[in-house]
């Protein structure tokens, strides 16, 4: 089948495509397998919210869901049974996008349990418990960027596991992921790793930071700042990109990449634009740039297909006017560390909500096939 023409451009403009979304009814219906025929979908980020919706199609998931019942499973193993296998069958489909990409594409991300995000330990096992059940190379597991996640990301790369780093929004924390990420594959070259089997990306949240930021800019009410909403979660991930490039061309990383390691990518995350004013591809085509993953919503993929037009790198050279849009936010009155510090709160705050109501909802779903 041939690809989308917008799709197709923004791939050649050097994004690869992932769709953040995934469920059981769109593997058996051939849904995911479509796209990627058809609208260069190269790989698959979930989220506890995701499988949330996910399992909310009880019809899905009833046989499974009535055997893990009959063997007395408990509803935290039959979550970690029922999410796994979706990502296994996901990661299947990817298998040839994995071998002609080299590893870079062809990934499916599936989260550790949010509610240890603060605990590093907790985090490492399951991370290693997850690549274990899994059992297939081409998956990404994803830990939050707490700053206690700093620690298990380092300790889970140095072991060899190929990482999604997410709930990042601000420039400074984008810093501290990447030297993690290195610090990791230090460690696993000392360990006789071998880093060119080890991958990671970085994801870099964009359109809460609008939302946030344009509230208040509104709640302060003047021309000025009126002005500029809209503008702020395009500049941070720009410059995001910059902090990339600057970290990637070290000495420190030169003699990383000789041992064979790779660039952890920057990948766009929270791309569906929640202002219906904006336009709704803005963090699409906006944030196009060279070896960049941006990971959208049905709905955002399917508004590039259909008019999202790539003006090829739009990236790169835009630091100077980025930082004058974040300057100016600043000179508004906005406060910018409150506003990320806000933002990895409620995120992980909706993630650990989204992860309880699906374990809620899935042990009535038990208890029913018991009955």
């Amino acid at each position: 089948m041939a690809q989308n023409s917008n799709t197709q451009a923004l791939t050649d403009a050097g994004v690869s495509i992932w769709l953040d979304d995934l469920s059981r009814t769109r593997l058996t219906s051939g849904s995911l397998q479509e796209l990627i025929d058809t609208k260069n979908v190269v790989g698959v980020t979930t989220n506890p919210s995701i499988f949330a919706a996910a399992l909310s199609d009880g019809e899905a998931y009833a046989e499974q869901v009535k055997e893990l019942a009959a063997a007395g499973t408990s509803v935290e193993d039959a979550v970690f049974e029922i999410t796994t296998e979706d990502v296994a069958n996901a990661a299947d489909l990817f298998k040839d996008v994995f071998a002609a990409s080299n590893g870079a594409d062809g990934r499916v991300s599936i989260e550790v349990d949010p509610r240890s995000s603060h605990d590093a330990e907790a985090t490492k096992a399951e991370a290693k418990k997850i690549t274990e059940k899994i059992g297939r190379e081409n998956i990404l597991v994803k830990i939050p960027a707490t700053v206690e996640g700093l620690e298990a990301i380092a300790e889970t790369i140095a072991a060899g596991i190929s990482v999604n780093v997410t709930l990042i929004f601000s420039i400074e924390r984008y810093r501290a992921v990447i030297n993690a990420y290195q610090l990791g594959l230090e460690k696993a070259l000392a360990a006789g790793k071998d880093l060119s089997k080890i991958h990671s990306v970085a994801s870099f949240f964009v359109s809460r930071v609008d939302t946030e930021i344009d509230k208040r800019l509104e709640a302060i009410g003047t021309d000025e700042a009126k002005a500029l909403k809209g503008k702020a979660g395009v500049a941070n991930a720009q410059l995001a990109y910059q902090v990339y490039e600057q970290a990637f061309s070290t000495e420190r990383w030169a003699l990383l990449e000789s041992k064979g390691a790779n660039k952890q990518r920057p990948l766009w995350a929270s791309t569906g634009v929640k202002d219906p004013s904006l336009p709704d591809t803005l963090y699409v085509t906006g944030l196009a740039a060279p070896n960049v993953v941006n990971t959208m919503p049905e709905k955002t993929l399917n508004a590039l297909a259909d008019h999202g037009q790539t003006a090829g790198d739009t990236i790169s050279g835009s630091y100077e006017e980025a930082n004058g849009v974040l300057d100016a936010v600043a000179t508004a009155g906005v406060d910018y560390n409150d506003v990320v510090t806000q933002l990895e709160v409620e995120g992980l705050e909706k993630f650990v909500a989204a992860w309880e109501d699906l374990l809620k909802n899935l042990q009535k779903e038990l208890d029913a096939a018991k009955a």
